[in-house]
């Protein structure tokens, strides 16, 4: 299950691996001011991080494609999961990241959703991904960007995540 998808210089994406994953998935996705940055609420209990895991396994499963684990290479760590995302609702292909806080401010997210995009492109096949990011997630907003994305709408709500409003950044593929 943890067959490895894209490298980077520094890191390596690579399918969601539970029995290795989960305790570092729980803890970052139970850090109140991470999941604040997601508009998710006041953070995950160990239950809802389960299965918020089976969730992006699942999504691996029917569409063939979903959040990677990212692992920083010179320490072995789980850094967070980044990757294209298309649920049931969601407003278009996405390429999202969560970086768990540890390991904020190291450029993990511009480099693996850089690869991630490329990937989009280059071997989905998407003419354009997105990206939803809570409004006051300046972080992620100044990553979007950095991409080279561009704000495109808002909507006002996230189906399923969070009933706050989000900005949908994005960018088409270049030919």
């Amino acid at each position: 299950m943890s067959k490895t998808v894209l490298e980077t210089d520094r890191l390596i994406l690579r399918h969601v691996d539970p029995k290795r994953d989960f305790e570092p998935w729980a803890a970052c996705f139970s850090d109140k001011e991470t999941m604040a940055g997601l508009g998710g609420g006041p953070g995950m209990s160990r239950a809802q991080a389960w299965r918020h895991m089976a969730t992006v396994i699942g999504h691996q499963a029917i569409h063939g494609y979903s959040f990677y684990s990212v692992i920083d290479k010179s320490s072995g760590q789980w850094v967070g999961r980044v990757g294209p995302w298309n649920p049931e609702g969601w407003p278009e292909p996405e390429i999202g990241w969560t970086i768990a806080r540890p390991h904020w401010r190291k450029g993990f997210a511009s480099e693996a959703a850089r690869a991630c995009i490329d990937y989009a492109f280059n071997v989905l096949g998407w003419p354009r991904v997105v990206h939803t990011i809570a409004m006051d997630n300046v972080a992620s907003l100044k990553t979007a960007e950095k991409l080279g994305s561009k704000w495109l709408y808002d909507v006002d709500c996230i189906p399923a995540i969070s009933d706050d409003p989000h900005h949908v950044y994005g960018q088409d593929a270049h030919p």
